[in-house]
């Protein structure tokens, strides 16, 4: 076997790169995805509350790439989807009112599969009609746009997926730098390893009720706020020992809150 082909073989980060589609509601469109996904050798194919499980259809949309239909991970909410994922980039086609950290496909690919050498990583493809609600993209630490015809822009949720697929496929085969082949990645920096996405929503769920508590937010009208601290701590990357320490400080904040002093 020729060597690049065998140490292709052996790589595990193909199988630790999820693609998950939010709301699928055409069965096409999820077996068209699972195509896309198999031919560029991509498998782990999540899928958030379809409208239906993998059908006929799918099947037949899927031309050969049902093996992905059948292991196919169906969750009830976002939150399993994403269950251990370190880095979630999520897929956006119109502007949003609070800025995200943006990548182009390419960047996309290669975030993917650097972080995927140390861990599982989720690309987010939101609904046909609606793509991915702002709550969702909160979850991401990237958003991603396809530079597509400013005047045409829309893109079936299979075909944004080959485009994807395709870009993953091209940064997995390229030569590895000569700090990677050292190991010297951006994430081994780091003294424990990156908190996974549900550790970070039980530190926004933790964050949300602790600002509350004390006061500082309205529990009714602090969405804003809280999609601003998501995009700051998600930006940060902090790893397990770090988010512990943040949760210590809100157990504190929330355990010893001073007694306002009275006004004469």
């Amino acid at each position: 076997m020729h060597s690049d082909l065998r140490d292709q073989a052996d790589d595990p980060r193909p199988g630790r790169i999820r693609f998950v589609l939010v709301e699928p509601s055409l069965s096409a469109n999820i077996g068209a995805t699972a195509r896309a996904m198999k031919t560029m050798g991509l498998t782990r194919l999540a899928l958030v509350q379809p409208r239906q499980r993998p059908d006929a259809e799918a099947i037949a949309c899927a031309s050969g790439a049902d093996d992905l239909l059948a292991t196919a991970a169906i969750h009830d909410d976002l939150v399993g989807a994403l269950a251990g994922c370190r880095l979630v980039i999520g897929s956006s086609a119109r502007p949003r009112s609070v800025q995200w950290p943006q990548v182009d496909p390419r960047a996309c690919a290669r975030l993917l599969c650097d972080e995927a050498r140390q861990g599982d990583v989720a690309l987010l493809l939101g609904r046909e009609r609606s793509g991915l609600s702002n709550e969702e993209l909160a979850r991401c630490h990237y958003l991603v746009q396809i530079p597509a015809n400013p005047a045409f822009s829309s893109l079936n949720v299979a075909a944004a997926a080959q485009v994807f697929a395709y870009e993953v496929r091209q940064a997995l085969l390229a030569p590895v730098e000569p700090a990677e082949a050292a190991g010297g990645t951006i994430s081994e920096v780091y003294e424990s390893p990156l908190a996974t996405a549900e550790e970070m929503e039980g530190f926004f769920t933790h964050l949300a009720a602790v600002l509350v508590n004390i006061g500082y937010a309205d529990p009714v009208q602090s969405r804003r706020l809280q999609r601003r601290l998501r995009r700051l701590f998600n930006r940060a990357r902090p790893d397990r020992t770090e988010i512990n320490i943040l949760r210590g400080i809100l157990r504190a904040a929330a355990d010893h809150r001073p007694q306002r002093t009275p006004t004469a």
